[in-house]
Order: structure tokens, then sequence, then C-alpha cells
């Protein structure tokens, strides 16, 4: 990865967002939008803009470092234009725990993978471009805006990416995937009539939509297939999980929790720890439990990495 063409390109990118909210009085995103929307149609009406599209294309940048430049760009527009906390991007450190997960829990080589609340699509593309193997990918998100951001920017990267508009509580029609993923949104889910289909729901105040996601991804997983999912460190202790808890003896079992640096999260209230979870099946597996304390260090990194692997062959899995 060059990071000289990532800065490079991060100018570039940054020039015609710029000129095209001025264009259009619009905000960061939109223009993003329709900077990628001109960088695909190849031309635009303003000679800056389309100047900067021919070295953007000059740059041959890899889908590694198309990534990294819009990173830049939407750390970049979070100063300004900062979005909701469940909408920020995953950081990298805990998209490649994801994809290591993925990698050694799943023995085929090809993977159907489906995300849950794919946001700008950031995650989607950590796992495509780090994954040994092939992935069949898709992503549902209910946002518009977030939808039509990771659309388009899948679409310059010519990622293999697919995305799907929708509400993943409501029941949708899917294919079922080897591997179900997601950085699970924190918060209740306001509409009760929906709520109330699942058996996490609860009888006295609105739902957690985390709760609800987890039930509703599983029925998307094939049988014995695995949900790595993002969740609030509180998941097993908090009010309503004693509802989630009597859902998963009947239809999961937990394979794994890894705490994670408090340190990744803007506040303590928004702090997460990931979850994998299986399918139900009649196999019998020691949860793997471990706490990350610094994703920056490399022999902690791999000190995890080695024993994640022994349990994986000690458990059979």
């Amino acid at each position: 990865m060059n990071f000289e063409k990532i800065e490079q390109a991060y100018d570039l990118l940054l020039e015609n967002v710029q000129t095209l909210q001025n264009l259009l009085g619009t905000n960061f995103y939109d223009a993003l939008i329709e900077q990628n929307a001109a960088y695909l149609a190849g031309n635009h009406e303003h000679e800056v803009i389309v100047a900067n599209i021919e070295a953007l294309k000059q740059l041959q940048l890899t889908a590694e470092e198309w990534r990294g430049s819009y990173q830049f760009l939407f750390i970049k527009a979070n100063q300004t234009e900062p979005m909701q906390y469940n909408h920020q991007f995953t950081p990298d450190s805990i998209g490649f725990i994801l994809t290591f997960l993925l990698d050694h829990l799943v023995s085929e080589k090809q993977v159907t993978v489906l995300e849950i609340g794919s946001g700008t699509g950031n995650l989607a593309q950590t796992i495509l471009n780090h994954s040994q193997k092939k992935i069949d990918y898709l992503g549902i998100e209910v946002d518009d805006l977030l939808i039509d951001l990771s659309a388009s920017i899948a679409d310059v990267m010519e990622s293999s990416s697919h995305f799907a508009q929708g509400d993943a509580i409501r029941p949708q029609i899917l294919k079922e995937s080897q591997v179900i993923i997601g950085d699970l949104p924190i918060g209740y889910y306001p509409d009760d009539r929906i709520a109330q289909r699942y058996q996490v729901a609860s009888s006295t105040e609105h739902t957690y939509a985390h709760h609800l996601l987890m039930e509703q991804s599983l029925k998307y997983l094939k049988q014995g297939g695995y949900a790595i999912l993002l969740a609030p460190n509180d998941l097993l202790t908090s009010p309503q999980s004693p509802l989630l808890k009597a859902w998963l003896q009947d239809n999961a079992r937990v394979v794994a929790v890894l705490t994670l640096p408090s340190n990744l999260f803007g506040t303590q209230l928004m702090a997460k720890t990931i979850f994998v979870l299986q399918k139900q099946t009649d196999m019998l597996v020691e949860t793997f439990m471990y706490p990350l304390t610094d994703l920056q260090n490399l022999e902690e990194l791999q000190q995890f990495t080695e024993n994640f692997k022994k349990w994986k062959q000690d458990n059979a899995i």
C-alpha cells in the first residue's frame, strides 16, 4: 500500500467534494456521492473536477488504497458534519480481528457473508481486501445516505460487494449465509408492533435494537454457521439480557467473547465486545474468552491468534 498515493488521492477527492458542495449547496456526504458519480461517468461540466478525475485514474489505486483515501475523507467530514455514533465506520483494528475470525472459523474456501447494518461499507471492504477466502458479500442498510455512499464507493473501487436497502429487523427475502457480521447499533427499536414478533421482545418497554438484530440475523444463517457481532459490553448483563439468554439457549451457542480496549470507543457507554454465535448444533464447544487490551501491540495480537488456533484445534472446529 502506497501512502503517498493515498495522500494524493485524498487531496484530489477532497477538492472535488468541496467544489461540488459549493456548486450544489449540499452537505459533504451528498457531494461525495456526486463526486463518485462523476468519477464513474468520466466527465463533468466543471473543469477542475474533470482534471482531478483524470489525475485519480492515473494513480491506479489498489482497492486498499481507495479504502484508505475514503477513510481520511470520512475523518475530515466528521470534523464539521459528524455522523451519529451508530453510523461511524468500524475501526480497522477491529475489522482485521473480524476478518481473522471469519477466515479461521469457516473451512470452505468460498464463503457467503451477510452484513447487518453495513453503514458506509468500510467493514465490508476491509474484509474483502484482507480475507484469505473468496467472499460473496451482501450488506443490508436502512439509511438512504449510507446505502448510497457505500454503493457508490464500491463502484469506484470496482468491488465485488453488493448492498441492499432495508430495515434488517423487518422480514427480508434473503438467502441463508455461512457467516453473518455486524457492528450492531446501540439503542431501542421504536416500533413495538414489529418487535413483538420476536422472542427477545420486551413487554414493558421498547426492545433493544441489537437484541432484535441478533435474533433476526440467525434466521439468515445456515445451520452451524457463525454470527460475528460487535455488541454492547453489557449484552449478557443488561436489564433485558434474560430475554436474550432465553432465546440463545434455544437457538445458538456463544462460541467466543473477545473484549476490546475501551479507548477504541468515544465513551464507555458505547464500548463494545465481539460476540461469536454459532447457529444451534449438537457439537459442544468450550467458549473462547479473551481480553484484547491493545490492538496496536503486535506481540499481544500474535499471542491472541496462537491461543485462538489452539482453542480451535482442541475443540475440533
